[in-house]
């Protein structure tokens, strides 16, 4: 059995130099870096949309009376009606107002979290280097710079103190 490489590999050689250049680009690392990427990214976002549904909004909405927002909405037409779902059971003409707050609300707490995750990684991953030593030094007799190691100036040949 051919690899899948090589059996897309020949036909793609006769048909066009663009499509041979397209699928180098195409199975290049950041192509798949990118793929690989937005997948992590799509489940991460699961994971933060399940936090902010489920473990941050309920402690929310005690904090502020338990106000549901989503259920907000202008109706445009003529006629009257109670909640979100019986307009569009007519098939209203409404503004949801609500759910446009609600997930400006989700997005700036989705991106607080995210803001308060990154920087805990950046703690661990990037941990302040020292200084390096410093290269040169200067004699305490004369005052001339001589290198950090030396045991002896250079210029007027006193014996130095080990650092």
């Amino acid at each position: 059995m051919k690899p899948i490489i090589e059996t897309i590999e020949i036909p793609i050689k006769k048909v066009n130099p663009l499509l041979r250049e397209f699928r180098t680009f195409a199975i290049r690392g950041n192509v798949l870096d990118l793929a690989v990427g937005v997948i992590i990214g799509t489940a991460f976002g699961k994971v933060v949309d399940s936090l902010v549904k489920d473990v941050l909004m309920p402690p929310l909405s005690i904090l502020t009376g338990d106000i549901d927002l989503s259920n907000r909405f202008i109706n445009l037409s003529g006629g009257h009606y109670r909640t979100l779902e019986e307009a569009r059971a007519h098939n209203a003409p409404v503004i949801t107002y609500g759910v446009f707050l609600d997930t400006i609300l989700t997005f700036v707490i989705v991106a607080f979290a995210i803001f308060l995750m990154i920087r805990v990684i950046n703690r661990i991953y990037h941990k302040p280097v020292p200084p390096p030593a410093p290269a040169m030094k200067d004699c305490p007799f004369c005052l001339s710079s001589i290198p950090a190691a030396a045991k002896k100036c250079a210029h007027c040949t006193s014996n130095l103190q080990p650092v």
